[in-house]
């Protein structure tokens, strides 16, 4: 049981005031460990929102440094961080909200050769990419190692998000595999709204403190989506295939693949 200290008390106080939530509900947060997969722009949200919450050990990897054009969206950067590891940047923002909690960071790609132990080592897995190959990497590490995670994709002006657990519908029961090189552009070819970053990791950080906290229904088994030049929000059902290739009954993906291709838009086959 974590000893909350007067000063964590106060911190802490709007949760702990939600009957949902209260002490309980803090001490399962202090005692989470979040994995959070790219510290851009959903990444960035997701990473300040799991600090000031108190989510008591958060890793996060990422092999990128701070870029001016990164500035639009990625909230955790600051001007004078160009130049500096994204990760270095990230983990100084968040320990400057939240001095009590501990930030792991890990200055590399996640690849097929290091993602099994990596979110092994963790209770819940952020996806905050932009790109197809780490997407069904983060995916199918999880669903082998059997751990939850939350999906995000953005581009221009949509966004859409779902979250597994064990024994749910997972990437590969919507998506089989990464589309063909060159189908779908990347947000540095069509572009994206950055507000919409916000709006979609603030969703992704909070499914990851329901999940933790046992408050409400995860999006589990439903694709949310949504488009803000018209703030539709949708919700699409998604069932778990039997014959998915990586949770089915029968499953032909065995082992992690590095795929070459990479965008950060997703589209839902018929």
């Amino acid at each position: 049981m974590y000893d909350f200290t007067e000063d964590d008390l106060i911190r802490y106080s709007r949760h702990i005031l939600l009957q949902d939530v209260g002490v309980e509900g803090q001490e399962k947060i202090r005692e989470a460990r979040v994995l959070v997969v790219g510290a851009g722009g959903l990444g960035a949200p997701v990473a300040l929102y799991l600090a000031a919450a108190g989510i008591g050990t958060i890793g996060i990897i990422d092999g990128d440094v701070v870029d001016l054009s990164n500035l639009q969206r990625q909230v955790i950067h600051f001007t004078k961080d160009v130049g500096i590891a994204k990760v270095e940047s990230a983990k100084e923002k968040m320990i400057a909200i939240n001095p009590t909690i501990t930030v792991n960071t890990y200055k590399d790609l996640l690849m097929a050769d290091n993602a099994l132990d990596l979110v092994k080592e963790y209770d819940f897995i952020v996806d905050g990419t932009d790109n197809f190959p780490v997407k069904f990497l983060i995916n199918d590490a999880c669903v082998m190692a059997g751990k939850p995670f939350s999906h995000g994709g953005i581009l221009r002006f949509e966004g859409q998000t779902f979250t597994h657990v064990p024994g749910s519908s997972c990437y590969r029961c919507m998506f089989n595999a990464p589309p063909p090189p060159n189908l779908v552009p990347t947000c540095s070819q069509a572009g994206v709204l950055g507000a919409i970053a916000g709006m979609l990791g603030t969703i992704q950080a909070a499914e990851t403190l329901k999940y933790f906290t046992g408050v409400g229904e995860l999006l589990t088994n439903r694709l949310l989506t949504f488009n803000a030049k018209t703030m539709d929000f949708r919700k699409v059902n998604i069932r778990k295939r039997t014959n998915c290739p990586l949770c089915g009954e029968h499953p032909t993906v065995t082992e992690l693949i590095d795929y070459e291709q990479g965008t950060c838009e997703l589209k839902q086959k018929k």
